[in-house]
């Protein structure tokens, strides 16, 4: 261009487009010039090993098909049915459990890496088993090696927090009527001081002996009346009614008890055993979340081992780490240190007194509910902080990293638009955005519980490593 059309070019109004740094959008506006920032920033934030993966992975994802084995991963999610089928114990159900074996949320573990509240739900359910007389011998026990530690993902299970399951109590047996595979999970406890959260004691083996001779028999007979419940459809129902199906479950709660209260009162049992039950399912909102885990579980288990696609099909974390699984790689673990919750705390407690980042139910959020879903749920930010504008940010931000939109999960204040379903790896490592995720806080010290709950931005480390292993396995 030469100077008499430059010149003409700077006699007339001009407008710019900025990418990079604000500052000389600003500079612009100051002027006077109409400027319009753009909200960009280079493919893996810059880190030129990984940008040279994702160049890799360009060609890898066409040669393999990933974008075709994404869209198949989307359909079974979608296509899933998780039904609510039996009430059992871990032992009679579960594949694989062992009398001296204790389930745990997270990936493997061993006792000398747990973390505070997974070493006392451990003690906790070594008492209640019998497998220890004492809590003090208890924790003998657990160092002895006699006790064999599995992940509750090894076993079709989530545990919510410490996720302890032994062979005695209580299960949630689940079948995905689409595609024939179960899932498994406790039944809930409620909040403050109780076994998941890591407490133990005269107060809490009590109420898990309770569950174990009243409760649970009591649900098992009710639904054998009922019949099988569709779980997918009381799912669609709570997102319509303020509900994320993680850490907000009042609505879950109420419809469940709605759903099973006719057959109950029909049950040949003393109306004060019926009673009990029901006033405990109506004082502990959380009840429900021990149903959203294992029909989460339960759809996206079927979506496992599909060549090609970078489809994350677990998250979970421990309190020691948090680790994903992806489904091109099946059951290879990807795992990080497990980071600290920003939250709200209960009287008496601050952060300090937090444990890391633990629990089997953030694997709600793989199939498009929780964190991915708080637009649902603006009052969630009373319990793990934020704003109502923050629970939308939250759910918008998350269709950036997620293959696609959930056909039956639906956000009303989006227009009854679907929820962001289907993590890909890919895009959260492309685009730098990691996971919402909202989550309980258990005492960092065994035997104390629950202290708060709030929000958490898993550790960006084992999404890298899980790509990087999709990118070698296929180069």
């Amino acid at each position: 261009m030469d100077v008499k059309n430059i010149n003409e070019l700077f006699k007339q109004d001009l407008s710019a487009i900025n990418l990079g740094l604000e500052s000389f959008a600003d500079n612009l506006k100051n002027e006077g010039v109409k400027a319009i920032q753009v909200q960009w920033k280079p493919p893996a934030g810059g880190n030129m090993e990984i940008a040279g993966l994702l160049d890799k992975y360009d060609a890898i994802k066409i040669k393999v098909g990933t974008d075709e084995a994404n869209k198949k991963a989307a359909e079974i999610i979608n296509k899933g049915k998780p039904t609510l089928i039996d009430v059992s114990t871990a032992g009679e159900s579960i594949p694989g459990m062992k009398k001296n074996m204790i389930l745990h949320a997270g990936p493997p573990v061993t006792w000398d890496r747990m973390s505070g509240p997974t070493r006392g739900a451990v003690i906790g359910g070594l008492v209640y088993e019998g497998l220890a007389s004492s809590y003090e011998e208890a924790e003998k026990v657990a160092a002895s090696g006699d006790i064999i530690f599995e992940p509750c993902h090894h076993h079709s299970t989530v545990g919510p927090m410490a996720g302890i399951v032994t062979w005695s109590m209580p299960v949630w047996v689940f079948e995905n009527k689409a595609y024939g595979n179960k899932s498994y999970c406790t039944l809930n406890e409620g909040l403050g001081k109780v076994l998941r959260y890591g407490a133990y004691g005269d107060e809490v083996m009590a109420k898990l002996k309770w569950m174990e001779s009243d409760l649970a028999p009591i649900m098992k007979k009710t639904l054998d009346l009922h019949g099988e419940i569709d779980m997918k459809n009381i799912l669609a129902q709570v997102l319509q009614m303020g509900d994320e199906g993680h850490n907000r479950n009042r609505a879950g709660t109420s419809l469940f008890i709605r759903e099973l209260a006719p057959y109950m009162v029909m049950l040949d049992e003393p109306k004060e055993k019926i009673s009990k039950v029901l006033k405990f399912m109506h004082e502990n909102d959380h009840f429900f979340l021990n149903l959203s885990m294992p029909a989460s579980k339960c759809i996206i288990d079927a979506a496992a081992g599909i060549e090609g696609s970078t489809i994350i099909t677990t998250m979970c974390r421990n309190g020691t780490d948090f680790a994903i699984r992806i489904s091109a790689t099946g059951d290879d673990w990807y795992v990080a240190p497990a980071t600290m919750v920003d939250g709200l705390y209960l009287p008496g407690f601050t952060e300090d007194d937090a444990a890391p980042d633990i629990g089997d139910s953030v694997i709600t959020e793989t199939v498009g509910i929780g964190g991915f879903a708080m637009a649902a749920a603006p009052a969630i930010v009373k319990f793990v902080g934020g704003t109502p504008k923050d629970a939308i940010t939250f759910t918008t931000k998350m269709y950036e990293i997620t293959e696609t939109e959930n056909n039956i999960f639906q956000i009303p204040v989006l227009d009854f638009r679907g929820t962001p379903t289907g993590i890909d790896v890919a895009k959260i490592v492309e685009t730098g955005i990691l996971p919402a995720i909202n989550t309980g806080i258990a005492h960092k010290k065994p035997g104390i519980g629950m202290v708060g709950a709030g929000l958490v931005s898993p550790p960006e480390k084992c999404f890298l490593d899980a790509f990087k292993a999709f990118v070698a396995k296929y180069s």
